[in-house]
C-alpha cells in the first residue's frame, strides 16, 4: 500500500504534524458548548482555514475537523444521524487543501474517544464501539484521509474497539493516548503498557505515541518510556504548547514559541518521529518547531535533567511506572541511545 503518509514516513528523517484544532476554532468564533464537527458544514471556509494554517506553517500532515464525530460524542447536539455526512465533509475540506498545497501533505483523520466508559466498568459493550468507529472511519476514507489518527484514548479497551474497526475499514492508522495523570493515562495505562499493546493486534498502528496531556515535559518523559521500550515502530509526540492557566475568563496555555521550538527538538531527540502540538499550539508555534526541527542537528537522547532544565518542571513526581523521575531517568540512560 502506497499513499501520501506512508510515503512521507519512508522519505522524511521528522514530520511535522498540527496543532490545536479547538484553541484555534475559538479564536474563529466557535462558542464553547458548541460542536466543532457541525462547522464542516456550517462554516467550511473557516474549517479550511484551519487546515491551510498549519499547512503555511509547515506541518507535513494536519488531522480532521473529526475528533467528536462518532454517533455518541454526536449524540449530545442532536447530531448523531449525521456521522457520515459531518466525517466525510472533515475529510474533503482536508483533500482540497492537502491537494493544492504544492508539496506532499497527509491528511489524518481524526478520531477522538466515544466519551462513553467500556464494560466490564461501564455500559459501552465492545460490539457497539466497534460499530461507531467502523462508521466514522468508513466516512473519512470515504472522503479521502490517508490515515486514520485514534486520539487522546485513555482506556486500553477502547483503543481495542478502534483497531477492530479500522480493521474493518481496511484503512491504516495511527493511535496516541493522552497520560495526564502522573505519567499514566485516567483509566491506568502507562508508557509501557501502550508500547506493548500496539504490537498485540493484527493491523498495528503505522505509528503511536501521546497527546494532550500536561505540557511539554510530561509528554516527552513518556516518549522516552516508549523509546525505552526498544520499539522499532515510529513514536507520534503531540504535546500542549504549555501549561493551561485561566485568565480574564479564557483558558490560556503559556508555551510559548520558541518552547515549542525547544520542545520539537528535544521530541525527536527523544526519539518522536512524528512531532506536532495539541491544545494551545498555534500556527506561530508550529513555525517556530519546523523551523528549528529543519536548522539544528540531532542531539544525544536528552536525561530527565535537561528536559527540566529547558521546558520546565514535570507535573509529578512519577513517570507512572512507580519509578520517581531520578531513577526513571538512570534506567533510561543505561537502556542506550538508539533512537527510533
Amino acid at each position: 500500500m502506497t499513499n501520501t503518509f506512508i510515503q512521507l514516513l519512508q522519505d522524511k528523517d521528522v514530520l511535522l504534524a498540527d496543532g490545536a484544532t479547538g484553541t484555534n476554532l475559538f479564536n474563529m468564533g466557535l462558542q464553547s458548548g458548541d460542536a466543532p464537527e457541525l462547522w464542516n458544514t456550517d462554516e467550511p471556509k473557516k474549517i479550511m482555514a484551519l487546515y491551510q494554517g498549519s499547512v503555511d506553517a509547515g506541518s507535513d500532515l494536519f488531522l480532521t475537523n473529526s475528533f467528536g464525530g462518532t454517533a455518541a460524542r454526536l449524540k449530545l447536539h442532536d447530531a448523531q444521524g449525521r456521522v457520515r455526512e459531518l466525517n466525510r465533509a472533515a475529510a474533503e475540506l482536508g483533500r482540497e487543501v492537502a491537494d493544492k498545497a504544492g508539496r506532499k501533505i497527509a491528511v489524518a483523520g481524526s478520531v477522538g474517544p466515544t466519551g462513553e466508559i467500556m464494560q466490564p466498568v461501564g455500559e459501552l459493550s465492545h460490539a457497539l464501539a466497534v460499530e461507531m468507529f467502523h462508521e466514522q472511519a468508513e466516512a473519512l476514507k470515504e472522503g479521502g484521509v490517508d490515515v486514520l489518527w485514534l486520539e487522546t484514548i485513555s482506556a486500553p479497551e477502547e483503543f481495542r474497539a478502534a483497531a477492530e474497526a479500522f480493521k474493518l475499514a481496511d484503512m491504516p492508522w495511527c493511535g496516541t493516548m493522552s497520560f495526564d495523570t502522573a505519567g499514566r493515562t485516567m483509566m491506568g495505562v502507562t508508557s509501557e503498557a501502550l508500547a506493548q499493546l500496539v504490537e498485540e493486534f493484527d493491523n498495528p498502528p503505522l505509528a503511536f505515541g501521546a497527546n494532550c496531556g500536561t505540557g511539554a515535559s510530561d509528554i516527552l518523559r513518556t516518549v522516552l518510556g516508549f523509546s525505552a521500550q526498544g520499539t522499532e515502530r515510529p513514536i507520534i509526540s503531540k504535546g500542549n504548547a504549555g501549561i493551561p492557566k485561566y485568565v480574564d475568563g479564557h483558558i490560556h496555555y503559556d508555551g510559548t514559541p520558541e518552547l515549542m521550538g525547544e520542545y520539537a527538538v528535544m521530541a525527536r531527540d527523544c526519539g518522536a518521529k512524528i512531532i506536532g502540538g495539541c491544545c494551545g499550539t498555534m500556527p506561530e508555534h508550529l513555525r517556530h518547531m519546523r523551523a528549528a526541527l529543519d536548522s539544528r542537528p540531532r542531539g544525544d537522547r536528552p536525561t530527565l535533567e535537561q528536559i527540566v532544565e529547558v521546558l520546565g518542571p514535570f507535573s509529578s513526581a512519577s513517570d507512572g511506572t512507580g519509578e520517581d523521575a531520578a531513577a526513571a531517568g538512570e534506567r533510561r540512560t543505561r537502556r542506550g541511545r538508539r533512537r527510533g
